[in-house]
């Protein structure tokens, strides 16, 4: 068969198998296809209300949203939230970001600590191993809520195997801490560190955790690990 005739019959059957509704994708999110369009990507984030907050940036929302609509097609996740972390940026800088998809709308942008194990001011080291007080990348949904010693924190499951499927057994949750603070900052040059949780400030805490609870998406990022995270 000649290989132009070839290539445009695979081209049109690739089209046709695309265009092919996808019936248990929730109808709030794009049916075009099962993976969203680069434009459907640039769309929601140049539409995104920041709220006056710093937004993420482009590579990591990106990956975040991706994942995002797999785990929500697949039931992994229910709610329209995504809370993203960015640890290639400094502890010094607010790199977590809880996002209301439904109305593109930033609602919280935090600091955020990461494992003592996994960096100073800067992540460079992560662990999905117990004890090893280092941070999991990748995607987790949120769980139950309950009180420990650090008052109201957020049970995880991480969602990828080897990455970071050990959170729940390692006690990774989100916490309130009051190493998380700019007055911390200030006299150690640089944000304290957990035992590998996503700590957060504890004016913040509660209020996000309310906001983020009962399985909606959190995702850690860092570019080098970028290839693992679909």
């Amino acid at each position: 068969m000649n290989y132009k005739i070839f290539s445009l019959i695979a081209f049109v059957l690739l089209t046709s198998f695309n265009n092919v509704p996808n019936k248990n994708l929730v109808t709030s999110f794009p049916t075009e296809s099962v993976k969203p369009t680069v434009s459907r990507v640039v769309s929601v984030y140049n539409e995104l209300s920041s709220n006056s907050f710093t937004s993420p940036s482009f590579e990591s929302f990106s990956i975040a949203l991706e994942g995002f609509y797999k785990l929500k097609r697949n039931g992994q996740v229910t709610k329209d939230i995504l809370t993203l972390i960015d640890f290639s940026l400094s502890s010094n800088s607010k790199r977590l970001w809880v996002i209301d998809l439904t109305n593109n709308k930033v609602l919280f942008n935090s600091l955020v600590a990461h494992g003592k194990n996994t960096g100073e001011e800067f992540a460079s080291y992560f662990s999905n191993k117990a004890e090893s007080f280092q941070s999991s990348l990748g995607f987790y949904a949120t769980a139950e809520v309950y009180n420990g010693k650090h008052g109201m924190s957020l049970k995880l499951d991480g969602l990828q195997k080897g990455l970071n499927d050990k959170a729940r057994e390692r006690a990774v949750v989100v916490h309130g801490a009051d190493y998380v603070s700019e007055s911390f900052i200030k006299i150690h040059k640089r944000l304290g560190r957990s035992q590998g949780c996503p700590a957060l400030p504890v004016e913040l805490n509660e209020k996000i955790i309310n906001v983020i609870k009962d399985k909606s998406c959190l995702f850690i990022y860092h570019p080098s690990k970028s290839n693992l995270f679909i």
